[in-house]
């Protein structure tokens, strides 16, 4: 079923007033846009990535190399969204100009 706010009253469960930039560990989910199943598909229980859900896996484990202050934990894929942990570590990872 498609996605329509008359009916689905989704609401952020982010924490209001939270600097989400602070040290901690954080649950992160991507969804493809229109839940489309374009990272790979299930079969046999298994989940059989494609050319786009290994590129996912691939820029996954990157991101220690981009951010210094981020370690990275379990994470999964599936056909049209992604699961991952990431811890970040103490640094503010917010890009801005110096003052």
């Amino acid at each position: 079923m498609k996605y329509n706010p008359a009916i689905h009253h989704r609401k952020s469960i982010r924490l209001k007033g939270y600097d989400y930039s602070k040290a901690g560990a954080y649950f992160v989910t991507m969804c493809i846009q229109e839940r489309k199943c374009l990272l790979g598909n299930i079969s046999d229980e298994k989940m059989i990535l494609n050319n786009a859900g290994i590129m996912i896996d691939k820029w996954w484990w990157e991101l220690r190399n981009k951010f210094n202050d981020v370690e990275l934990d379990e994470y999964i894929i599936m056909p049209d969204h992604f699961h991952g942990i990431v811890f970040i570590v103490g640094a503010d990872l917010r890009v801005c100009p110096k003052p």
